[in-house]
Formats: C-alpha cells, sequence, structure tokens
C-alpha cells in the first residue's frame, strides 16, 4: 500500500475528532448501501480507519470483518466498537496489499477513501472482484482529484516526502469507472454528490 503505517497512526486522533464534510452525502451512501445489505450477509471493509462506517453497518449484516494497517486506527475502532455494544464486528491489522481473505468468501466488499491511496488500483480490484461470492457487492467511496486538481500530480510527492501527505493517486471519476467496469462488476450506482466531492460507486459482480 501507500504510505507507512507511521503516517496513519500519527493522524488517527485527529482524524477520530474530524466531523464529516458532508453529513446528508454520507447519510445517502449508508442508505444506498444498507438497503443492498441483509442480516446474513458476510462483509469486509478495506481501509476502515476508526471503524465508524463499520459500526453503522454491522445492524444490517451477519458479519462484518474491518481491516486497515494503522494499529492505532485499529485500536481506536475496537474501542468504539466495545462501547456501542456491537458483536458482530471484527477488526484486523493487515495491509490490503497482503491481505488474503478466502477466495469468494464475502458478500460484499467496502473500499471506501481507499482506492485512490493504493499503488495499482486495478490489481486491488481484480483481488476484490476474486473475494466476492457470485452476485457480491463492491462499494467504493473515492477521491478523484484529476476532474478538478490535476496540480496534486505535482504537490502530492512533494507532501509525501515531507510527511504532511500520503501518497495520491490522480485520476478522473470516469477513469474510475472504467476501471470497474474492467474488474468484472456492472456499476449499480455511481454518484457525485459535487465536482470536488468523492465519486460513490455501487457495482456487482455477475451471478
Amino acid at each position: 500500500m501507500q504510505a507507512s503505517p507511521r503516517f496513519w497512526n500519527r493522524l488517527a486522533e485527529r482524524y477520530e475528532r474530524t466531523p464529516i464534510a458532508d453529513e446528508e452525502a454520507y447519510r445517502r451512501k449508508l442508505a444506498a448501501t444498507q438497503a443492498r445489505f441483509h442480516t446474513q450477509m458476510q462483509v469486509l471493509e478495506l481501509g476502515c480507519g476508526t471503524g465508524s462506517t463499520a459500526i453503522l453497518h454491522a445492524p444490517f449484516v451477519g458479519h462484518l470483518h474491518a481491516v486497515d494497517f494503522s494499529e492505532r486506527m485499529i485500536g481506536i475502532a475496537r474501542e468504539k466498537a466495545a462501547a456501542a455494544g456491537v458483536a458482530n464486528l471484527s477488526f484486523e491489522v493487515a495491509d490490503v496489499d497482503t491481505f488474503a481473505p478466502p477466495a469468494e468468501g464475502y458478500d460484499a466488499v467496502l473500499a471506501l477513501s481507499l482506492l485512490h491511496l493504493v499503488d495499482d488500483r486495478a490489481a486491488l480490484l481484480s483481488r476484490m472482484h476474486g473475494w466476492l461470492k457470485p452476485g457480491g457487492l463492491l462499494v467504493t467511496s473515492t477521491a478523484c482529484l484529476g476532474d478538478w486538481l490535476r496540480l496534486m500530480r505535482l504537490v502530492g510527492p512533494l507532501g509525501e516526502r515531507l510527511g504532511l501527505l500520503p501518497r495520491v493517486r490522480v485520476f478522473t471519476g470516469e477513469e474510475l469507472a472504467d476501471s470497474i467496469r474492467a474488474a468484472g462488476f456492472r456499476i449499480e450506482e455511481n454518484w457525485r454528490p459535487g465536482k470536488r466531492a468523492a465519486v460513490f460507486i455501487i457495482g456487482r459482480k455477475s451471478p
């Protein structure tokens, strides 16, 4: 994966305190996802951060397993889940580049605020496709900076070297959608609440 976990470990407490930028859009994404869930589903979330979204989704599925490569993020997530009394939720410290769950073991895979941070988006999408059962769901929310902040291609590497930014891949919403289709998914929903907002896509693996 892109940056050292040290960057995210250092950021964890501040990340947890940061309010959601667009609460209305976040709630719409939750609702669109939960409308496709059922209480027997096995769900995987990659790059779960401090677990807020996993905790909200857990009551709608059979079990949700959430991973992140930041030990501090996972520590906070476990504390929050315990405080909320959520029993069907597990957390694991793992890097998405080496994480190896059973093939076709999940009914849904969530990759929220993640795909712009990985070095090889196509490879990860292909692996997620393989982890899903036939008819399984891919849910993503991705910063597509290529549509409005192309300068990030130049500024990003400097910020990364200074330890101020993670490595960010710059691509457009159309390029994101094309890569999801190329990985074998049929797109059911493709929504962006504003030009600078993250692109929310739900794809489905063929039955």
